[in-house]
């Protein structure tokens, strides 16, 4: 998926992962996508309430070998 910015906030956990997907997206534009690559097992729960609670979309979110990769829509 094409994607505007990347986030690597592997080998962190909650709730950094959150906080700085907060702050990357709040420099970026309506309509941009942020990539962000994870290992934290409970970011994919976080990741879909944080998209819930800030209106900004969660495209998509995938599993490959304890990594998780998440793509956000900026509101």
């Amino acid at each position: 998926m094409n994607h505007d910015k990347e986030l690597d906030v592997r080998g962190l956990n909650c709730p950094l992962p959150i906080l700085r997907a907060k702050k990357a997206l709040s420099d970026m534009t309506s309509g941009q996508v942020l990539k962000i690559l994870a290992t934290d097992p409970g970011a994919v729960k976080d990741f879909e309430v944080f998209s819930k609670q800030t209106g900004n979309p969660l495209l998509s979110h995938l599993e490959a070998n304890s990594e998780f990769t998440f793509f956000l829509k900026r509101k």
